[in-house]
């Protein structure tokens, strides 16, 4: 398999399952990798083998119910495990500062961010067109800051494979979304384009104008440029395969 040539600020990774892309400025302040279609999720025993690739215990991954939303799940440090009983509590982004907690979402076309904290936090973020609208991506950066005193211009963010913003076609009703949720126009004009019969829309550009909204600097947001839709032989897309399409991982380990 030919692996598409990502950003010059991502690498390719050989793990003892297939390919992993990881990106090389998040690397220096946490462990992390975004899983390709080799590593056959959502099956236990793939993600076992995703955390053995960041030389993870079996017992340190945390995940969320997707719902497409902003909700943040918060794990303070001292409080893993506590009030949840097993399950998985409905949110699209997970934000802890519990050293070598490993963070994780899963995605076959939405956009993956991870997002780290050199001083001791990180974060893992679904964003798909409704978690978008949303501002799934700031929800996560404010929790950061409220609770663990994060600055926003000490994060790192990676944005992973998803759909690219030639491939996304949406409906008109998805650009009235984005303006009654209250985006301003000329950002809304920036992120879908209109040269098409339908809108097409930049989820790339939107998800990183709202980090550097957030605080975030933007020589330090990084986006991988790879469509999952461009690319089915090396990613899982739902637009591609539809109900039988499997998912990635993206997983960060918080930075002790």
């Amino acid at each position: 398999m030919i692996l598409p040539k990502p950003d010059p600020a991502f690498r390719w990774s050989q793990e003892s399952w297939g390919s992993a892309l990881r990106c090389v400025a998040l690397e220096s302040a946490a462990q992390h990798l975004f899983t390709s279609r080799q590593l056959q999720l959502p099956d236990d025993g793939a993600w076992r083998a995703a955390l053995e690739s960041l030389h993870a215990p079996p017992d340190c991954l945390m995940r969320v119910r997707q719902v497409h939303g902003n909700s943040v799940r918060v794990i303070p440090r001292g409080h893993v495990g506590q009030g949840t009983s097993g399950q998985r509590p409905d949110a699209d982004a997970l934000v802890s500062n519990e050293p070598g907690l490993v963070l994780a979402v899963s995605v076959a076309d939405c956009v993956p961010i991870l997002v780290a904290d050199p001083n001791g936090a990180a974060a893992a973020i679904h964003a798909g067109w409704r978690g978008t609208c949303a501002r799934v991506a700031a929800a996560a950066i404010d929790a950061m800051a409220t609770t663990f005193g994060t600055r926003p211009e000490d994060l790192v963010a990676a944005i992973g494979p998803s759909i690219g913003p030639e491939d996304y076609e949406v409906g008109m009703p998805v650009v009235d979304a984005f303006l009654g949720a209250g985006h301003a126009r000329p950002d809304v004009e920036r992120w879908f384009s209109r040269s098409t019969p339908k809108p097409r829309l930049d989820l790339w550009t939107a998800n990183r104008d709202q980090l550097v909204a957030a605080g975030v600097r933007p020589d330090r947001i990084l986006t991988a440029g790879l469509s999952t839709l461009r690319h089915p032989e090396v990613f899982d897309s739902y637009r591609v395969e539809g109900e039988r399409a499997g998912r990635m991982g993206a997983l960060i380990c918080v930075p002790g």
